[in-house]
């Protein structure tokens, strides 16, 4: 019998969730192939078979947490493939049956029913008989009858609850509003069944995705480890829409790929951070590594949650070269086929909302990155424009752009430069040829 593990993952990876069986128990399995699809923090993964055999055993069912070299599966070299079991079960059942033990304690329940009905009663009332003697009655609160009755019934302790009387006689409703209080700190879960708090109204509960939970304690972290803030200016988009209208045509055969917005912000924050450089660098514990190399992030939105991509030297690639980069990464994000090296090392990130229809947004951090540029949604609004004849109103192709920075080595004077110097640079594209 051959056993099917966890091969290691990456560095930092020890652990995944199983999302499916890609074959079934009784199956046979051809040295190489597919049998399991595991997703981690950042990807999904393949486990392929390293024998030829037939699927014997499945060890770990979907939704299952497995660590590298963990045993996941079992395959017999020897075996004929069969029908087997459906994919994700697990194999193996317990039939045997054991009548006897239950048997047993049926006789020795008759004296433990008719012997703790007595003891039961009695501690009970002697229990509140010795509590005021226990301190001399020094911090027996007074109360009415109706208020002790109510704090017995509900286990409260009459010297925690506040009351107004100006005696300091604790009062029947003192106890009850205590008692409302306690049960909202005891029973979170209760209150958050629906939205109105009614546990008649219908509400789904869907399990987060290993890779949705890691997006989220991260982005929290983020938020509390990072001081972050974020700065917007505008740019004036008509340059770069001229430019994309005359030559998109000319682009396409040239390169079989469109020529789009993504790779004018590319070079233009590679440009910026060659004039800003802390905003391509990050915090290692008390020094500061600042980057001589341009890996910009590129975000993109998929079923499974957002994952951030790189784009290798985006400093020394081409306009067509970014582009075919991008296309390429976001064709494989969406299909679960990044790697994890596509994901690893990036310096600066980019996000663009606008393809969904943002206006304007405070983009988080991708941690351990300190700089992370926000594009938005494109509007034509009216812009006053200079010109020899004097200023005048134009409608132009108009966009918020946001900048989120670590403020702990970012000063607010250098994210606001850095934000105009990427402004300058899409107002004039001529200029991105220039700065290299």
């Amino acid at each position: 019998m051959i056993e099917v593990k966890v091969p290691e993952l990456a560095e930092s990876i020890t652990e995944g969730t199983i999302v499916r069986w890609l074959v079934n128990v009784g199956s046979k399995v051809n040295q190489g192939d597919d049998i399991a699809e595991i997703e981690t923090d950042k990807v999904n993964i393949q486990i392929s078979a390293e024998h030829s055999g037939v699927l014997k055993k499945i060890e770990k069912d979907v939704d299952d947490t497995v660590e590298v070299g963990e045993v996941i599966a079992l395959l017999d070299e020897n075996e004929s493939s069969g029908t087997g079991k459906p994919a994700g079960q697990a194999s193996g059942a317990k039939s045997e049956e054991k009548p006897a033990p239950e048997e047993k304690p049926a006789p020795e329940e008759k004296p433990t029913l008719t012997e703790t009905p007595a003891p039961a009663e009695t501690p009970a009332p002697a229990k509140e008989e010795q509590q005021p003697a226990r301190k001399s009655g020094a911090d027996l609160r007074p109360a009415s009858p109706a208020a002790r009755k109510l704090a017995r019934e509900k286990g409260i302790d009459l010297n925690t609850v506040p009351t107004s009387d100006p005696l300091g006689r604790v009062r029947l409703d003192d106890v009850a509003r205590q008692s409302a209080s306690e049960n909202k700190v005891r029973q979170p879960a209760e209150q958050s069944l629906s939205p109105a708090g009614d546990p008649t109204k219908p509400v789904d509960r869907v399990k987060m995705s290993r890779r949705r939970q890691t997006i989220a304690s991260r982005l929290v972290s983020v938020q509390h480890e990072a001081a972050m803030l974020t700065t917007f200016n505008e740019v004036d988009l008509t340059a770069i829409m001229k430019i994309r209208k005359r030559r998109k045509e000319v682009f396409i055969k040239e390169h079989d790929v469109k020529l789009g917005f993504m790779s004018f912000f590319t070079k233009a924050v590679v440009g910026a951070l060659k004039s800003f450089p802390l905003l391509n660098a990050e915090i290692d514990g008390t020094d500061i590594l600042v980057k001589k190399y341009y890996d910009i992030g590129i975000a993109v939105a998929t079923d499974q949650g957002l994952v951030v991509p790189v784009v290798r030297e985006a400093d020394r690639l081409t306009f067509a070269e970014i582009e075919r980069s991008i296309k390429d990464l976001a064709t494989r994000a969406r299909t679960n086929r990044l790697t994890l090296g596509d994901l690893q090392g990036g310096t600066f990130t980019i996000t663009n909302g606008g393809t969904f229809g943002s206006l304007m947004s405070t983009p988080i951090i991708n941690a351990p990155q300190v700089g992370i540029l926000g594009m938005h949604g494109i509007k034509k609004r009216p812009v006053a424009v200079a010109t020899p004849e004097g200023d005048k109103i134009e409608i132009r192709p108009m966009m918020y752009i946001a900048l989120s920075y670590d403020h702990r080595i970012v000063d607010g004077s250098e994210a606001v430069q850095f934000l105009v110097k990427v402004k300058t640079l899409l107002e004039d594209p001529e200029t991105l040829l220039l700065e290299g």
